[in-house]
């Protein structure tokens, strides 16, 4: 689906969207999503371009720990609607990456957006460790121009 964002000056490509439904239980006392929310449709969207375009496809797989997330709320996330989530890897480094996300709604309003940045994470080792030479290769390609 093209968003405004596709068009807006100086505003990220997301090259990769996930749909996500809003569920009646992330209704808040409020009438609308939780706050916490946008992280969880965030994670459903990051875990699948880990499966599609970092070819990551198990749980044990998954070889970045979370180290920091941001988030700006736009408008309030109401129920029912489908969401389209925009993810793109802005940031390659030696063991961490950057990743920037929009959420948008059925008619394209911008209901959040923010950043997040993981670490590559040796499980066996208990410690941080360098992205593998093969997966920046596939993220690059992705992304493309769109990655700074």
């Amino acid at each position: 689906m093209a968003t405004p964002a596709d068009s807006e000056a100086g505003a990220p490509v997301f090259r990769f969207r996930h749909a996500v439904d809003v569920r009646f239980r992330d209704l808040d006392a409020m009438g609308h999503a939780h706050h916490t929310l946008p992280l969880v449709y965030l994670e459903e969207a990051r875990a699948e371009y880990w499966r599609r375009v970092a070819g990551r496809a198990a749980l044990r797989d998954i070889d970045y720990v979370m180290a920091e997330v941001t988030v700006r709320f736009h408008r309030r996330i109401e129920w029912p609607a489908r969401l389209d989530v925009g993810l793109r890897v802005s940031r390659l480094g030696g063991k961490s990456f950057e990743m920037e996300f929009e959420i948008r709604g059925d008619d394209g309003t911008l209901l959040s957006s923010g950043r997040t940045v993981q670490v590559f994470f040796d499980y066996d080792a208990g410690a941080s460790g360098p992205m593998p030479a093969e997966l920046r290769e596939r993220i690059e390609r992705f992304e493309g121009g769109a990655l700074d």
